[in-house]
C-alpha cells in the first residue's frame, strides 16, 4: 500500500469531503423544498394525518412530523450514512467519490479534463445549493413566505 499523504493534504481531502457532502444534502433538500411546496404523497403519513394535510413549509412541516417520523428520518440517515454514502472499497479516486466499484463506465470514459470540470460543477452546484436553501430557511424564518421572489413577480406563493 502507498504510504499516507502528507497531514496538509489528508485536511485538505477532509474538508473537500465535508465540502461535497453538503452540498448534496444542500442540493436534495433544495429540491425536496421546493417540490414540497406543491406537491406531496398520497395516503396518510401516521394516524389521521395524510401528507396532504403537512405544512408546505420547511420548518412549519418539521414541526408537525409526528416523533416516530422524526426518530425514522434519523435512522434512515443514520443508515445511509454509516452504511451507503462511504468509499467502502477504498478505490475512489477522489474525496466523495462513492462508486464502490459499482460503475457503468460513463466516468471512465470521460478525460481528466472533462472528470475535473464536472467534479468542480457538483463543487459549485453545492455552494449555490448550501446558500439557496439558507436564504429559504431565512425567509421562512423572518417573513413566512420562502419564496419572495413570487411576491416580488406578482406570482401566487406555493403554500
Amino acid at each position: 500500500t502507498p504510504p499516507p499523504p502528507p497531514r496538509p493534504r489528508r485536511r485538505f481531502e477532509k474538508l473537500r469531503y465535508v465540502e461535497l457532502k453538503h452540498g448534496r444534502i444542500a442540493m436534495l433538500a433544495f429540491l425536496g423544498h421546493a417540490a414540497a411546496a406543491g406537491a406531496h404523497l398520497p395516503g396518510k403519513l401516521a394516524g389521521d394525518l395524510a401528507f396532504a394535510d403537512m405544512p408546505k413549509t420547511g420548518f412549519a412541516a418539521l414541526a408537525a412530523t409526528p416523533p416516530l417520523g422524526l426518530l425514522q428520518m434519523f435512522l434512515f440517515v443514520g443508515f445511509l450514512e454509516l452504511k451507503v454514502c462511504k468509499d467502502v472499497t477504498g478505490t475512489g479516486e477522489f474525496p466523495g467519490d462513492f462508486r464502490n466499484g459499482v460503475d457503468n463506465g460513463a466516468w471512465d470514459s470521460f478525460t481528466p479534463q472533462q472528470k475535473l470540470e464536472k467534479r468542480s460543477k457538483e463543487l459549485n452546484n453545492g455552494r449555490a445549493a448550501m446558500m439557496g436553501i439558507l436564504g429559504l430557511m431565512v425567509h421562512e424564518n423572518l417573513a413566512g413566505p420562502a419564496y419572495v421572489a413570487n411576491e416580488y413577480f406578482g406570482l401566487p406563493a406555493p403554500f
